[in-house]
């Protein structure tokens, strides 16, 4: 199955060439000309890697990015028409994963693309697509999960949370773990963040959130997921 690559540039004609050349490469490529289409289109299709232009009017690159790094761990490669210390540093500290500098070589940046995407798949760890937990199924690939064969209707907190869980169904997760699989261990988050992320997600996954069945509170340690 192709690597599916969201490109995002305001400038129409550069998305024309980028969107043509990758899909010569054999890329399944998705284009957005604005920072909320952009958000919108990596919502819904996914994609491997973006590749995301730092300025653009209104919503510019480095909040895209910071978007898209509290629903997930995507590779990103900026285009920037700056070769500057300080904005590489920002990239990075953003979670970054290269930088391609305009103008530049279409044959440059499909290299720079396939090298990111083969370390991706070199370090994901070897793990079922679906994991279960009773009648509670959790795609991870897909990003999707149901209860009784309905789907739920989650948001990406809630995904990654639940996702946390069920990869580890009858464990008992511990507070840390999930701030650090959830949010990311260098963003601090409160306690009551995360009983109130719980609360949203018992509300629907239990019959009776009240009294959960499902999602249990180990006081003292952490949460875990009955299967």
């Amino acid at each position: 199955m192709p690597h599916k690559i969201l490109v995002v540039d305001d400038d129409p004609t550069l998305l024309r060439f980028v969107h043509e050349y990758l899909a010569q490469e054999g890329y399944q490529v998705v284009t957005a000309e604005r920072g909320p289409r952009a958000l919108r289109a990596f919502f819904e299709h996914r994609p491997d890697l973006v590749v995301l232009d730092v300025m653009m009017p209104g919503m510019d690159g480095w909040e895209v990015c910071a978007r898209i790094r509290e629903m997930a761990d995507t590779p990103v490669v900026m285009l920037t028409a700056k070769d500057s210390e300080a904005d590489k540093l920002r990239g990075f500290r953003l979670g970054v994963d290269d930088y391609v500098t305009k103008p530049f070589s279409l044959a440059e940046l499909a290299a720079r693309l396939r090298a990111i995407l083969s370390r991706t798949a070199a370090r994901e760890p070897e793990e079922p697509s679906v994991v279960e937990a009773g009648d509670l199924k959790v795609d991870l690939r897909r990003r999707e999960a149901w209860l009784d064969d309905q789907p739920l209707d989650l948001t990406p907190t809630e995904f990654r949370l639940l996702s946390a869980l069920a990869r580890r169904a009858g464990e008992t997760v511990t507070r840390e773990d999930l701030v650090n699989e959830v949010w990311g261990g260098n963003r601090p988050v409160q306690g009551n963040a995360i009983r109130r992320y719980i609360w949203l997600l018992r509300r629907k996954i239990e019959a009776d959130p009240e009294h959960p069945r499902r999602l249990l509170t180990v006081r003292g340690f952490g949460y875990r997921l009955e299967p």
